[in-house]
């Protein structure tokens, strides 16, 4: 069995040595092995899917297809019909948007978001109470970043017709009770969105226990390539809903006047589609796999672990989120009195180490924690103890290279 390290071993920038790489939350790093199976595409396959009829198009056809089919399975074994490839989370969730949400959202309707969601997750639900006027209505987390019961119950009412949610914070790295707000949104007769954008690369993902009816998630979070993202969407719901691209290969017949839509889930992937990545994201799902998500959720509370316990030694540093590491998804998330997050993220960036400082396109959640910006360390797998003692140390000089 492979150890951490020699997975490690398996990405050029980390196996060097020369960066420590926490922003992982961004982006994650990609295992030669994901490089390869894109690059062996385009080498041996490099061709339209779903056009052609020799023997290049139809092995990229099968490629293309063969990673819908691994999706399905990956988020609980629902049928790839439902599954709608794109470019990412944020591309997903306005599809969503635009293809059900204006259709379906009316005037005097509500539409309940978190106030801790991504701006993917809440402008273009902005968008659509505007076009509609629907009326936002915003979940606030308690002191420890969690949705309570009587905060979901009392603000989900008989008016809510959609209900939009991340699985993980991106800045507390709480998991969302989602099961039981789906649950309870369905009995007002809600539909709900789940971004999971945070929780895929981490957790096992299961939308059928869930109970959403749709999820969305990025690529580019978990080692595959950026640019592919996935959307699932209930196959009754997906059926009755507008395009949300119209152009090649989404149609079934047309003439000068009209045009026939084809089935799903191609009538959501109008134009020439992102094939190699497609397989990059395959074989991400496969390493993933071969990692297996015990490793992962062991090996990321252990360091978010020794991360709070550092950071908790220096009176000048704020913590947000739960004082439980567990509870983080990897994700620490602080601030540093009288310096600012971009300069502690500079400072850092001298001895090669890497974080993420700012709003996290999480503006209303900045602003409900009263912090302009934060500076957030978040690890993977594929990070050690001694590149946190190596950032601990690091990080506890900054104040000293600030002029304190």
């Amino acid at each position: 069995m492979k150890t951490l390290e020699d997975f490690r071993a398996d990405f050029d920038i980390l196996s060097s040595g020369e960066y420590i790489y926490f922003d992982n939350a961004a982006t994650s790093q990609r295992p030669r092995q994901v490089l390869d199976a894109v690059s062996e595409f385009y080498k041996t396959k490099n061709a339209n899917p779903l056009r052609g009829l020799y023997d290049f198009s139809m092995a990229a056809t099968e490629e293309y297809e063969s990673a819908r089919s691994l999706v399905a399975d990956f988020i609980g074994g629902v049928s790839p019909e439902e599954i709608i490839f794109t470019r990412n989370t944020t591309e997903s969730i306005n599809l969503v948007a635009y293809s059900y949400g204006m259709d379906n959202i009316s005037e005097g309707d509500e539409i309940v978001v978190t106030v801790m969601e991504h701006h993917s997750n809440l402008l273009p639900w902005q968008m659509v109470a505007r076009k509609k006027g629907a009326k936002l209505v915003f979940l606030e987390p308690d002191s420890e970043g969690v949705i309570t019961r009587d905060e979901y119950t009392n603000k989900i009412t008989d008016r809510t017709k959609l209900v939009a949610i991340g699985h993980v914070s991106n800045v507390f790295g709480v998991t969302n009770p989602v099961k039981e707000i789906a649950a309870f949104a369905h009995e007002k007769g809600a539909v709900v969105v789940v971004d999971g954008a945070q929780s895929a690369p981490h957790m096992k993902i299961d939308v059928k226990d869930l109970g959403c009816d749709f999820f969305a998630f990025s690529g580019h979070k978990m080692m595959a390539p950026m640019g592919i993202g996935v959307l699932f969407g209930k196959k009754a719901l997906l059926e009755n809903m507008s395009p949300f691209l119209t152009g090649g290969e989404m149609i079934e017949y047309v003439t000068r006047e009209d045009a026939t839509y084809a089935g799903l889930p191609h009538k959501f992937e109008a134009g020439t589609v992102n094939a190699g990545d497609a397989v990059g994201l395959s074989r991400a799902i496969d390493y993933l796999s071969e990692v297996g998500y015990e490793r992962i959720r062991q090996q990321e509370d252990k360091l978010t672990a020794l991360l709070m316990e550092g950071l908790k030694n220096l009176p000048y540093i704020k913590i947000y989120g739960s004082g439980d590491a567990a509870k983080h998804c990897g994700i620490v998330t602080f601030t540093m009195e009288g310096v600012h997050p971009h300069d502690i993220a500079s400072v850092l960036n001298d001895d090669k180490i890497c974080i993420r400082a700012g709003h996290h396109c999480a503006q209303p959640l900045m602003q409900f924690i009263g912090a302009g910006s934060t500076a957030r360390a978040s690890v993977y797998f594929y990070n050690t103890e001694k590149e946190v003692e190596v950032f601990l140390d690091k990080l506890s000089k900054v104040r000293e290279v600030m002029g304190y």
